[in-house]
């Protein structure tokens, strides 16, 4: 098998078994044998089941963070400049939320792995998480511009409250759902999106805030 399928091999076993029976029960062995090579290709490619780890989370934050991001630029030219503090948070937390959640996904392996990431604190991933922040820097100063009388501490404050229930949220949706008898519907993920933004405005400026009508309901009523 040449090199690049190797590791790409190596990878899509990895992050299957991962998301399918977490980091501290899957073991290198078992990769291999999923992957149909042999230990000396981890070695090769990776060096240690933490890198293996590392690279799998690294791979899948990018490509959200990237998606943040562009959704953040988007806003703020919409803006001007500066972006509704609502359409910042949207940025913040959609991109995690489509990509966890919903029948779009079908609770794919690469959604599994990341819900697996956010329930399991293993140390590659919390290295990871403390070390790269630069994309939340460019939110909080998105944050700064568009609350300009906000003192900092409140943005960071609410910055972190939004995400801590993004991600609250794609962490413990089976016992809500249990909880709620089936009412909150897990599978309407704008809904979630601009429920979890309407109560972080609400946190920081004392209004509610501007809510999307996602596309279905609109062709909805139109009918």
């Amino acid at each position: 098998m040449p090199s690049d399928q190797t590791r790409t091999a190596i990878l899509d076993a990895a992050e299957r078994l991962y998301a399918d029976r977490g980091f501290a029960d899957v073991t290198l062995r078992d990769i291999v044998a999923a992957a149909d090579v042999n230990l000396a290709a981890v070695n090769y490619h990776f060096g240690s089941k933490d890198e293996l780890i590392a690279e799998l989370f690294v791979t899948r934050s990018l490509a959200t963070n990237r998606e943040r991001l562009n959704e953040l630029k988007a806003a703020e030219a919409a803006g001007g400049g500066r972006a509704e503090i609502d359409a910042i948070l949207r940025a913040l937390v959609g991109p995690t939320l489509r990509g966890c959640l919903g029948p779009d996904n079908e609770r794919s392996a690469a959604a599994r792995f990341m819900i697996r990431a956010s329930i399991e604190s293993v140390p590659p991933i919390r290295r990871i998480k403390n070390r790269e922040i630069d994309h939340l820097r460019k939110f909080a100063a998105a944050m700064r511009r568009s609350l300009p009388g906000r003192d900092a501490v409140e943005l960071y404050w609410g910055l972190h409250f939004a995400l801590a229930m993004a991600h609250q949220t794609i962490r413990d949706s089976e016992r809500l759902i249990k909880l709620s008898e089936g009412l909150c519907d897990l599978n309407d993920v704008q809904g979630i999106i601009e429920r979890i933004v309407a109560v972080s405005v609400m946190a920081l400026t004392g209004r509610e805030a501007e809510r999307t009508t996602p596309a279905r309901l609109l062709a909805r009523d139109a009918r």
